[in-house]
């Protein structure tokens, strides 16, 4: 098996959720890692695959919000500072996968399944192979212990159940 690492450069882990009943307030972790051991990339079922978010690195381009989520009301960084995914299954449908494992957030692991697009493989300039993927989830927040909320005054709350997990990544092999 290869251990395979991200090229954070060229990769991003994202959410978002809907905000007032009416948009959607959109994030990122802009600290994680990976292990990604796997025969060959073009078949994800050999791989095993594990996450780790930083909480802490949080950000959706509003501090006060970034702070508030950081907090003990949703993530409470200061006692889970880490939200982890380890792959449990992986079957393949054409060109795509179901990736799914358990998903912590908070000391709660619920399985949760991860549909992902193969985006192809290439060299990049300096000779090394390089793999794509997307990967997309549904969780409900409420399930992982992220609870909080307000009502609006014209119905409907502040901050939406269903977060939508998006994962953009460029993997080459470990040197």
């Amino acid at each position: 098996m290869t251990n395979w690492i991200i090229d954070q450069s060229h990769s991003q882990v994202g959410f978002e959720v809907k905000h007032m009943m009416v948009s959607k307030v959109k994030g990122d972790f802009g600290s994680y890692t990976a292990d990604i051991n796997a025969t060959d990339l073009t078949d994800l079922t050999t791989a095993q695959i594990s996450f780790s978010f930083d909480v802490a690195s949080i950000n959706t381009r509003s501090e006060d919000r970034d702070n508030h989520l950081r907090s003990a009301d949703f993530f409470d960084v200061e006692k889970y500072p880490k939200i982890t995914f380890q792959s449990t299954n992986i079957e393949k449908s054409g060109d795509d996968y179901k990736v799914t494992g358990d998903l912590t957030i908070k000391d709660v692991t619920k399985p949760v399944t991860f549909e992902v697009e193969y985006g192809g493989k290439g060299k990049n300039p300096w000779g090394v192979e390089v793999y794509g993927f997307e990967a997309q989830a549904k969780i409900n927040r409420e399930e992982f212990g992220l609870t909080w909320n307000a009502a609006l005054e014209t119905g409907g709350v502040l901050v939406g159940k269903d977060i939508k997990i998006k994962v953009e990544l460029e993997v080459n092999p470990a040197a």
